[in-house]
């Protein structure tokens, strides 16, 4: 037999988060069994439509409005199997089963804004937090090899270089031996613990100045 749909109408429902919302949907389905559908009810199309509102508020005020927005299909899966279940002893087959429109008060939609608004601007600082570590990470683990090892800075020096040739400038670049960078280095290197040599130059004074006060005398 043909498919008829059923516009059901709209409901008012309270979803599990405590949100008022209108919804309504549309119901495809068919009679498989022409005796059932005449015996078993008094009218399949008004009964089928009666159940398929009953099911609607029944199944949207057991989700929340997050999940009824983002999962509309499983919604409406499982609207199709209640109803179905429902009308299969009326000889009645339920096709297919579809959420059209979701309304919420207005007050409560500027309130949905400003709380996408504000999820949106947390991950955005996560995201922007998580990026900066990675690249401090990145920074302490160059600076080591290149303190660590003199090869690497010399490949790092030669990339540099390679740059700025590649680039169309003004300026004049006269490449330097690196060496000549090493005092520079070794001036701001950290300075070696005191050891016992400055220890024993220290202990010598003492008997320096005793031996001028010896001879003042």
């Amino acid at each position: 037999l043909r498919i008829i749909t059923i516009d059901v109408p709209r409901q008012e429902v309270m979803t599990v988060d405590n949100i008022p919302t209108t919804v309504n949907a549309i119901i495809q389905y068919r009679v498989f069994s022409p005796e059932k559908a005449v015996i078993e009810v008094s009218n399949y199309h008004q009964a089928t439509s009666q159940r398929a509102q009953t099911a609607l508020r029944s199944i949207i005020g057991q989700v929340e409005l997050d999940h009824l927005l983002a999962h509309r299909d499983e919604v409406n899966r499982r609207l199709q199997q209640v109803i179905d279940e429902a009308t299969d002893p009326w000889g009645v087959k339920v096709v297919a089963v579809e959420v059209k429109e979701v309304e919420v008060p207005e007050g409560m939609k500027r309130a949905i804004a400003r709380q996408a608004e504000a999820e949106r601007e947390r991950r955005a600082k996560i995201i922007h937090a998580q990026g900066e570590r990675q690249a401090a990470e990145i920074l302490t683990e160059a600076a080591n090899i290149l303190a660590t090892q003199p090869a690497a800075l010399q490949l790092r020096y030669l990339q540099t270089l390679t740059e700025i040739a590649s680039e169309r400038s003004s300026y004049t670049v006269f490449p330097l031996p690196i060496d000549l960078f090493k005092p520079f280095l070794e001036r701001f290197a950290p300075a070696p613990a005191s050891g016992g040599p400055s220890g024993s130059a220290t202990s010598s004074n003492p008997p320096e100045r005793a031996e001028g006060k010896g001879e003042r005398e």
